[in-house]
C-alpha cells in the first residue's frame, strides 16, 4: 500500500484517481477472537440444545465478568440500551435525571422512553466528562438521580458526583459503555455508584456480537434486575415483578467468553495504534490527539482528534477529505443529544447551558482502529490528515 496525497472531492472527480484504500476503513470494526474456540463453544451450545433463558454459557460469562471486574453481580442483557432501561427502572428513577448531552443518544433515550426527563449538564472541555459544577446547577426539586458517563473509557468525576448525590439525596449510576477494563484510582470501573452499565456491542473494544450488562455490589438491586430481564418470572409459572425480555442468548455469551480470553491482546494492539497515531500526527497546528492517563488502565479503543480554529482545515473538511480516501472517520455524538429529536424541540434553549458541549461537538474526529488495522494503514491515514491540515503555500 502506498501513501497517497489527500485530494478534495472535486479534485478526485477531475483526475479520476482511486482512493488510498480499496476497502473502507471503519471506526469500530469488530474485534474477533479465536474463531476455533468460538466455534467449539457454539457446538457445545447446539449439543446442549439450550439456546437462551439463562443457559450455562451465560452463567459462566456472568461469573467471569464479575470476577474480572471485582464485583458481586453481573446481570447480562441482550444489549446495552435495555441494560440502561432496566437499571433505571430497578433504581426507581423518576422525574428528572441529569446526564451529559455529549454521549451516545441511548443514554437520554433510556430515560425518555420511560417517561423520565433527561436534563443535560455541561462537560469539562479537557476530560469530555460531566462537570460537577454544571451538574449542581441543573438540580431541581424534581431531580431523582445522576447518570455519569465514562466517555472514551476515561472515568467520570466519580468522587465528586458521589458527593453531590449523597449531599442531595440522589441516586447515582454510570453508563460505562466505553469503559470495560478501565480503572479509576487503580480500581476497576464497574464498582461505583449504585450500578454501572456495560455495552458489548460489536463496535466496542470487547464485544459479544451484541449485548450488555449491569454490574453492581447491591444484592437486592441485582435480584430485581434478574427478574425484570425475564418478564418477572421467579421459577416456572410464577411472575412476581413487572418485566420485559432483556436476556442475553447463549451464542452471544460464547462470543463474549472467547473475546474475553483475547482481550489483553486487543488492548495491547489498540495501545500501539493510539501511540502510532499520536506520533504520526504530532506537530500539526490545531490538531491534538486525546491522551489517556498512563496511571490508569484503558482499552485505548478510541483515537479522538480535536480540531481547533488554528488548524488550516476545518473538522468537516478533514472528514470529507478522509472519506474521499475511503477512510470513514466519524464526528461521534455530533451534534450533541440536546440537538437531536425529541430533545431539540422539547428543550430548544438547552445549548445556552452547554457551551463546552457545543464546542467539543464541532471539533471532534474519531479515527479507525481495531486489531486488523496495520501500522502502515495508520501512517497513511495520518499522512492524509497532515496533508489536508497543512497551510496552503
Amino acid at each position: 500500500m502506498s501513501t497517497k496525497v489527500i485530494r478534495s472531492k472535486a479534485d478526485l472527480a477531475i483526475n479520476g484517481a482511486p482512493p488510498a484504500f480499496d476497502q473502507p476503513l471503519h471506526v469500530g470494526r469488530p474485534n474477533i477472537g479465536d474463531r476455533e474456540a468460538f466455534l467449539q463453544r457454539v457446538n457445545q451450545i447446539l449439543d446442549n440444545q439450550w439456546l437462551t433463558n439463562n443457559g450455562p454459557m451465560v452463567q459462566e460469562f456472568e461469573q467471569r465478568i464479575a470476577d474480572y471486574l471485582g464485583v458481586k453481580h453481573c446481570v447480562a442483557m441482550c444489549n446495552g440500551t435495555i441494560a440502561l432501561e432496566i437499571a433505571i427502572r430497578a433504581l426507581g428513577l423518576e422525574g428528572e435525571v441529569i446526564v451529559p448531552s455529549w454521549t451516545f443518544v441511548a443514554t437520554a433515550h433510556a430515560l425518555y422512553w420511560q417517561g423520565i426527563t433527561p436534563v443535560f449538564a455541561d462537560i469539562d472541555p479537557t476530560t469530555h466528562n460531566l462537570n460537577p459544577d454544571a451538574v449542581r446547577r441543573m438540580i431541581t426539586p424534581r431531580t431523582s438521580g445522576i447518570i455519569g458517563v465514562h466517555l472514551w473509557g476515561r472515568a467520570a468525576p466519580i468522587d465528586e458526583l458521589q458527593a453531590i448525590a449523597d449531599e442531595r439525596g440522589l441516586k447515582l449510576m454510570f453508563d460505562a459503555a466505553h469503559a470495560f477494563g478501565s480503572t479509576y484510582k487503580g480500581r476497576m470501573i464497574g464498582r461505583f455508584g449504585a450500578c454501572e452499565v456495560l455495552s458489548f456491542h460489536a463496535t466496542k473494544s470487547f464485544n459479544t456480537f451484541e449485548g450488555g450488562a449491569v454490574v453492581t455490589n447491591d444484592d437486592e438491586l441485582a435480584e430485581t434486575m434478574r427478574l425484570m430481564r425475564n418478564f418477572g418470572f421467579h421459577g416456572y409459572d410464577n411472575v412476581i415483578h413487572p418485566g420485559t425480555n432483556g436476556k442475553m442468548i447463549e451464542v452471544c455469551a460464547a462470543m463474549g467468553l472467547t473475546n474475553l480470553d483475547g482481550h489483553a491482546e486487543v488492548v495491547a494492539c489498540s495501545r500501539r495504534a493510539h501511540a502510532t497515531y499520536t506520533q504520526a500526527l504530532a506537530g500539526i497546528a490545531g490538531i491534538s490527539v486525546l491522551a489517556y492517563d498512563q496511571n490508569e488502565d484503558n482499552s485505548h479503543h478510541y483515537v479522538v482528534l480535536e480540531v481547533s480554529d488554528t488548524c488550516a482545515a476545518t473538522r468537516d473538511q478533514i472528514i470529507i477529505a478522509l472519506q474521499a480516501e475511503n477512510v470513514l472517520a466519524r464526528k461521534y455524538f455530533w451534534p450533541g443529544s440536546h440537538r437531536m429529536q425529541p430533545y431539540k424541540d422539547l428543550f430548544p434553549h438547552a445549548g445556552l447551558m452547554l457551551p463546552h458541549t457545543q464546542r467539543i461537538a464541532e471539533s471532534v474526529v474519531v479515527l479507525p482502529t481495531g486489531i486488523t488495522l496495520s501500522q502502515e494503514a495508520i501512517q497513511t491515514v495520518s499522512d492524509a490528515i497532515r496533508t489536508v491540515a497543512s497551510p496552503r503555500s
